[in-house]
């Protein structure tokens, strides 16, 4: 089974759920689902800074397990995280990340979509 995790809620999601729940299990190769991708939310996006720790982790859990790391670009660009680039064909402005952790990228629902239409979860789990 494949999921997508959507990081929604502030507060303890992140350091808690993400970096001491699912991050050691991921990490340990025990997760016993396939992560297709996350995305954050809110002040959820602060843990894909660079040189963030538990964003470092990620990182590197990311890259080896082919997983989608994407921010919500209007709340990484509130929080100096993403820049707006350009304009997609549809008019949609267009953001890129900034400061952040290798191979997370800027996006809106569409982009999220798009990026995980080639092999969409079987289920979306938001926190």
């Amino acid at each position: 089974m494949r999921v997508a995790y959507v990081f929604s809620t502030s507060g303890q999601t992140i350091d808690y759920i993400l970096g001491d729940m699912i991050l050691p299990q991921l990490e340990a190769g025990e997760h016993r689902v396939d992560v297709a991708g996350m995305f954050f939310f809110h002040d959820n996006t602060f843990a894909l800074r660079a040189g963030d720790p538990l964003g470092e982790r990620l990182a590197a859990v990311a890259e080896e397990q082919d997983i989608l790391l994407m921010l919500c670009d209007q709340c990484a660009t509130r929080r100096g995280l993403a820049e707006k680039v350009g304009t997609y064909d549809s008019g949609r402005d267009r953001y890129e990340a900034r400061n952040v952790v290798e191979g997370t990228v800027v996006g809106c629902f569409p982009e999220l979509y798009e990026a995980l239409s080639a092999n969409p979860p079987d289920q979306v789990i938001t926190l």
